[in-house]
């Protein structure tokens, strides 16, 4: 949801960045890449063993490469097909380590609801990518939905970094909420699907 509403405002922030980066020889893929590895370290280093903040802070800083590999990309002209489906693997292969670690985490922790509630978002995060790519592929749509990626990011690392500096129920609340609404998210897809394939009689 709030790809729609803030795509133009971070665009005005990320092109000039992104051009920047640009005239400087780096290419989008290899920004997609370090951003993911970033992330995937950061996420899987840090949070396990308990430093949350550090690593809501260090992941929040390696997803902002998700968005400026997108302005390179625009810079130079618009992406490639293969650009695409490396930035579609890499944003799984980061979802996967973010909310694996909180999980990793949780069930050390012996919050065990708080690990269900991780789970259940992961594996629904990867459903809701899922039905999109399946439905695009089929010539359908299904865009849209309460939790996208960036809500997901926005919940976990605001959850796990406030909990990180000691703030009470925070942590709870953001993953039991984000649990529910990536479940209405694939929900909402499917319905979408559906509506798509009604409109062209598939």
């Amino acid at each position: 949801m709030l790809n729609i509403f803030a795509r133009a405002s971070v665009s005005r922030v990320t092109d000039p960045v992104g051009a920047w980066l640009v005239r400087r020889g780096l290419t989008p893929n290899a920004v997609t890449v370090l951003g993911t590895v970033g992330t995937v370290v950061a996420a899987l280093w840090f949070i396990p063993r308990g430093q949350l903040f550090a690593g809501a802070a260090l992941v929040a800083a390696f997803v902002l490469f998700d968005l400026l590999d997108g302005a390179m990309a625009r810079a130079r002209g618009g992406g490639t097909r293969y650009g695409a489906v490396l930035d579609a693997s890499c944003d799984r292969i980061a979802d996967g380590a973010l909310f694996g670690a909180i999980a990793w985490w949780a069930f050390g922790a012996g919050e065990h609801g708080l690990a269900a509630a991780t789970m259940v978002s992961l594996v629904g995060a990867q459903v809701t990518s899922y039905v999109k790519a399946r439905a695009e592929a089929s010539g359908l749509s299904a865009d849209g939905g309460l939790a996208e990626r960036a809500e997901r990011f926005i919940f976990a690392l605001v959850g796990v970094g406030l909990h990180g500096l000691g703030v009470p129920f925070v942590l709870p609340v953001a993953l039991y909420v984000l649990a529910v609404l990536v479940v209405v998210t694939v929900a909402q897809r499917l319905v979408a699907v559906r509506r798509s394939a009604k409109e062209i009689g598939a």
